[in-house]
């Protein structure tokens, strides 16, 4: 099927055929925009050739350091030019970037560290505390640490581990980079929250990877020489690919450390950001930013929103300050967002109540993706905005699957499309919207909390007997986790208690803001009714 009669000496070779990655962008853009500036951080602009240059030199130093091609490299980094540039300097040595949530908690670093079996962490100064705590914890071979300072920012080198400036130093600006022999070869390892228990490892390959940043630039709407600002946290499904996607455009990556309302408005009026992407908090960020620390700009910034439908009243704030907001939908699974609520032009002039209703919907697949839709039993649900079903898709942008993990893989790929395990419904016109998140997943601030999770550290308390976890809406966070509690008989605790257990055993995010203490409603088979939970928990203060 789709051969010519006779084909005889037509082949792959190296004219035709080169395996397809991100790494190819920041060598073309060394050739066609070597002037221009890749990375801003700080006082620092760095124009492609001393970009490329630098890469370069982490790749050989940590190639001259033992790391060989299909070992893990993990970091512990905030948004910052190091870690835009292991994005590239990783990969170009032939190893595997695991880029670590800095929020978690020392025994779930410890565990990725095990299981992912990085060779080498680079953890900024700031950080550094969690990754020894988690080394401490672990029982097989620990990464090397190589502290990445920021001096700029406060974090001066604390002395006791070799520098990443150091290590850079060590390195060839000129030398041959490790390309792929096959673009499904690993890229990246990217954890996820760990909905169920223990986090999964995600696998990216170098085609999904390179796929993806091709299908976010057409989604984006993006021209030549884009302004990128870093609000999305480069250990979330690599910044949605973005830090690999810029350099195609000739674009400019604006680091952002830390995500305050200035520093988003400095950037914009300063650098000329034209895109960012982050969660509904950030925009209510900017809604609500001091007189002070809000700039003129005159020009649209493009935002991408995830990780939960913006609502009407931040929209009708946000977009007359100079934002035009785009939902995204997508999982660690795909790379990121994978859908987009396109806006059609029939849709002109729509305001109010009715143009935030059609941003807030899923939206429909991205380039990159071949099929996403909503079934039910294995077919599709009627277009009718009224059948539910899951949110399955397939296409190049999804993972190769679950490190070490086969039978979670095969339960996600079951039936030929990956399983997101989200309920929608589809609109006429096959614009899916998500009417809930299964496995009671709690998204607060752009991360996934599992109640099941919270609900086990919760229940290890002395005198708990019985604990829920729903989600509580919240203004600044989208949602926060809220704790239902039933004590032992004769047991006593506080709401203070219950959150100091919390605290001392969770990330931050994860611990609940509220503790009730109640009976908990339950079916006759024991089960505890997590709908009447929630219908209490959106009344609380």
């Amino acid at each position: 099927m789709g051969w010519l009669p006779d084909e005889t000496g037509l082949e792959k070779c190296a004219a035709n055929y080169v395996p397809l990655t991100p790494l190819s962008h920041l060598n073309r853009a060394l050739e066609v925009f070597p002037e221009r500036t890749a990375v801003i951080y700080g006082t620092r602009q760095i124009n492609y050739v001393d970009f490329h240059a630098r890469v370069s030199q982490l790749a050989s130093a940590l190639a001259a350091r033992g790391v060989k091609p299909g070992d893990v490299v993990a970091t512990i980094l905030p948004n910052t030019l190091p870690q835009v540039e292991a994005h590239f300097g990783v990969p170009a040595c032939g190893a595997i970037l695991n880029a670590i949530n800095t929020r978690l908690d020392s025994d779930t670093v410890a565990y990725i560290f095990e299981h992912g079996g990085a060779r080498v962490v680079l953890c900024d100064t700031a950080f550094l505390p969690l990754a020894e705590e988690a080394i401490k914890k672990m029982h097989g071979p620990a990464p090397q640490i190589i502290e990445v300072a920021d001096p700029e920012h406060g974090f001066e080198p604390g002395g006791h581990y070799l520098e990443y400036e150091a290590l850079v130093a060590e390195g060839d600006p000129m030398a041959d980079w490790v390309m792929p022999e096959d673009e499904w070869e690993s890229i990246a390892l990217n954890y996820t929250s760990g909905t169920t228990g223990r986090p999964k490892g995600v696998v990216y390959h170098h085609r999904g990877a390179y796929l993806t940043t091709m299908g976010n630039a057409i989604s984006w709407r993006m021209q030549l020489y884009p302004v990128y600002l870093t609000i999305v946290p480069l250990f979330h499904c690599n910044g949605w690919t973005h830090p690999w996607m810029v350099p195609l455009m000739g674009g400019t990556t604006v680091c952002c450390r830390d995500i305050t309302a200035k520093a988003i408005y400095d950037a914009i009026a300063d650098h000329g950001v034209t895109h960012f992407g982050g969660a509904p908090i950030v925009l209510n960020t900017l809604i609500n930013a001091k007189p002070e620390h809000r700039r003129d700009f005159d020009h649209i910034v493009e935002v991408f929103t995830a990780g939960a439908p913006p609502p009407a009243a931040t929209l009708a704030a946000i977009e007359p300050l100079g934002f035009n907001v785009t939902q995204v939908y997508g999982l660690t699974e795909v790379y990121g967002p994978a859908t987009e609520c396109t806006w059609k032009p029939e849709w002109a002039g729509i305001e109010g109540e009715a143009r935030a209703e059609l941003k807030a919907r899923t939206g429909v697949l991205m380039p990159m993706m071949e099929t996403i839709t909503v079934h039910d039993h294995g077919h599709e649900v009627a277009r009718d905005a009224q059948h539910l079903g899951e949110i399955v898709m397939r296409g190049n942008g999804t993972m190769k699957g679950y490190y070490k993990n086969p039978q979670a893989t095969r339960e996600a790929f079951q039936g030929g499309y990956f399983r997101s395990g989200d309920i929608a419904f589809m609109h006429p016109d096959g614009y899916i919207k998500i009417t809930d998140r299964a496995k009671d997943i709690i998204i607060s601030g752009g991360e996934n909390v599992s109640s099941v999770e919270v609900e086990g550290v919760i229940a290890a308390h002395p005198a708990v007997s019985l604990a829920s976890v729903v989600a509580k809406p919240d203004e600044k966070w989208g949602e926060i986790p809220c704790a239902f509690v039933e004590l032992k008989e004769g047991a006593e605790a506080t709401e203070a208690d219950i959150i100091k257990f919390c605290r001392e055993r969770l990330a931050g995010f994860k611990t609940p803001k509220r503790v009730i203490f109640t009976d908990l409603p339950k079916t006759s088979t024991g089960k505890i009714q997590k709908f009447e939970l929630r219908a209490v928990a959106k009344l609380l203060d």
